[in-house]
């Protein structure tokens, strides 16, 4: 019929407006297409949601951010980096949390402020007031201090410390800031 219409009852513009004119090659190019969506979601790409406060008001409670593995890869974390963390060996649980510290520094608290090798750091993404103390810890060569940006809370109720790189899982990429 004036070659508008096939078998199904389709006119022949639209079946090839969503199969293609070749529709074994649309099926390869969907295959492609989730295939590599399954592989960057579960290898490269890792959704983690914020639970709790303690990067308040960074990172909202209940928000769902992205972690890129990669970006470590060429590179080692920086600070100011929000980092997916394990903080414990074995441990299934991953943590958001911010490097403030890098290998081969001293990191202790006084009055609420970060010092570094005895030298206060600005923090400008800090927004509550703090009142933490900590002696100088020292970090080894391959060593980081990860901490939340919300300092308000008390820093025993704070998951926070040394993080080997090796725990690091990746980079805050995406997702719900405040």
């Amino acid at each position: 019929m004036d070659g508008e219409t096939k078998s199904y009852g389709f006119p022949q513009w639209l079946r090839t407006m969503v199969v293609g004119r070749r529709p074994k090659w649309t099926l390869v190019r969907i295959a492609t297409l989730v295939l590599t969506t399954v592989l960057l979601y579960e290898f490269v790409i890792i959704p983690i949601r914020v639970a709790g406060i303690s990067m308040a008001p960074t990172y909202r409670d209940g928000t769902i951010n992205f972690i890129n593995r990669l970006a470590y890869l060429r590179s080692k974390p920086q600070r100011g980096d929000v980092v997916g963390v394990r903080l414990g060996a074995g441990e299934h649980l991953m943590y958001m949390k911010r490097i403030v510290g890098l290998p081969g520094e001293s990191i202790s608290f006084h009055n609420g402020v970060l010092y570094i090798d005895n030298q206060p750091v600005d923090e400008p993404y800090l927004k509550y007031d703090c009142h933490w103390e900590m002696a100088p810890i020292h970090l080894g060569s391959n060593w980081y201090y990860v901490v939340g940006d919300n300092r308000s809370m008390r820093r025993e109720d704070h998951y926070q410390g040394k993080a080997d790189f090796s725990q690091i899982v990746g980079k805050v990429m995406l997702g719900g800031k405040s």
